[in-house]
């Protein structure tokens, strides 16, 4: 254009701009560096855009696999913070659940749409020519035994599903075996175990519909998956989640939490409840738990239990005994906690957020655990504060009068004998003690009491 004619004075001089390289963050978890000069584009990484619900952990190295709605598999070592390899599955495969096998050579997925892989641990290539489809919808979980030689899948309709090895041609391959509707509700943990004569393994599951189902595996053929018993674990309030009981006694032990916030403790073989105890109470029942690994065999006597519940992870020390001294949580996600996974040498444990996207690694600290439980006292000192006025309170008052009035009623109220008064009643007084002080137990809670 034509020559200003504005006085030079009046202009300030302006430096040459510049524009710096940028890192751009995009909304579906991208994220980019941009060079200004030349404007060359560089993908820096890409984070999974949709919930994480699947997360699980080698069984020997410091890895941790993380599943994605999207579709992405991602593995890192928590150690080190580090990225190591990843898999994104075609448009419409959400990963829902995900597990290690106990040698830690396979990662078993099962996905949004029903499909389930079996890929190589380390490549996260497919083991298995097609995938497996035979369920219908979400496959919630998925379990392997411990000699690998078996799998199990549960999906959202109900459904139990088994996969086998065979050897054909000379080689190992994973085989559909049979599947059933085996619940009416949702199924809330899948679990496999070994049968201790003969080291066989054993697959339950437990349901919504509070039932424990135990399939008989050696008598199961194609598509027929025969179960060998049923057991009912509640009547008003609903389990929400089991794990093998560590052998802390001579008995093995299932343990399985519920809605009512309580743990109950049942005999794996018999089924039988053996125990009912005060669960931990965080404002939420349990939604899922594990017991911590040991680094030696010198702490095999001295055991943990990781739990969440709704928005909160938390320890507790065993053998469970209600004393609520002996528990600890912190909120993980507030909006909601979708999945946990614990390090091979119980360090560590992780929670998934589901729809914020993200895991957290949480450091185990048990000392400061361990130093909670002495400051709360011993003995029955941490339970008296859990009746209302405490030691000295009405409660206790009463408690001890019905104490001994159970006493005079199974020695006889019309003898003239001296009185022996003991620390103990008989068992058949303690549904009528209960009666006395306002609870009011079914027939099948006072069986369990006997038992």
């Amino acid at each position: 254009t034509e020559k200003s004619n504005y006085p030079p004075d009046c202009t300030l001089k302006g430096d040459l701009f510049i524009v710096r390289n940028l890192i751009i963050g995009t909304s579906d978890a991208t994220v980019y560096h941009l060079t200004a000069d030349g404007t060359k584009l560089e993908k820096l990484f890409v984070e999974p855009k949709d919930a994480i619900c699947a997360i699980s952990c080698h069984p020997y190295q410091p890895l941790i696999a993380i599943g994605s709605f999207c579709g992405m598999i991602k593995v890192w070592d928590y150690e080190e913070k580090k990225y190591l390899f990843s898999r994104v599955f075609e448009k419409g495969l959400g990963v829902q659940s995900l597990t290690y096998n106990p040698e830690g050579a396979l990662l078993g997925a099962g996905f949004t749409e029903g499909t389930v892989y079996i890929l190589d641990a380390m490549s996260l290539e497919n083991q298995i020519p097609e995938p497996f489809k035979y369920s219908r919808t979400s496959v919630t979980h998925i379990s392997f035994s411990h000699d690998s030689q078996y799998m199990a899948t549960a999906d959202m309709y109900f459904t139990v599903a088994v996969y086998m090895v065979v050897v054909r041609n000379g080689h190992r391959v994973w085989e559909y075996l049979a599947r059933l509707r085996s619940h009416r509700k949702s199924i809330r943990s899948l679990l496999f175990g070994v049968h201790l004569d003969s080291n066989e393994p054993r697959l339950l599951s437990l349901g919504r519909d509070r039932l424990l189902i135990e399939y008989n595996l050696l008598k199961s053929c194609r598509d027929n998956l025969e179960i060998l018993d049923i057991h009912r674990t509640d009547q008003g309030n609903y389990p929400t989640c089991m794990v093998w009981y560590p052998p802390l006694t001579k008995e093995l032990f299932l343990l399985i939490c519920n809605s009512g916030y309580k743990v109950k403790l049942f005999n794996s073989t018999t089924k039988m409840c053996r125990k009912t105890l005060l669960g931990p109470v965080f404002g939420s029942p349990i939604e899922q738990i594990q017991i911590l690994p040991v680094k030696s065999t010198l702490e095999l006597q001295k055991r943990y239990m990781v739990f969440i519940n709704r928005d909160k992870v938390g320890l507790q020390i065993l053998p469970v005994d209600g004393n609520p001294h002996k528990t600890a949580a912190i909120i993980c996600h507030p909006s909601g906690v979708a999945g946990m996974a614990l390090s091979y040498d119980g360090c560590w444990a992780f929670t998934a957020g589901g729809q914020d996207r993200s895991v957290v690694q949480w450091e185990i600290n048990l000392r400061a655990l361990d130093a909670a439980v002495s400051l709360g006292g011993e003995d029955l000192t941490p339970f008296y504060g859990l009746v209302a006025g405490g030691r000295e309170g009405k409660v206790y008052r009463e408690l001890e009068d019905y104490f001994y009035y159970s006493q005079l009623r199974s020695q006889g109220i019309d003898t003239m004998e001296t009185r022996k008064v003991s620390e103990h009643i008989c068992l058949s007084e303690l549904p009528f003690v209960m009666r006395a002080i306002g609870f009011y137990p079914s027939e099948e809670k006072i069986e369990d009491m006997f038992n």
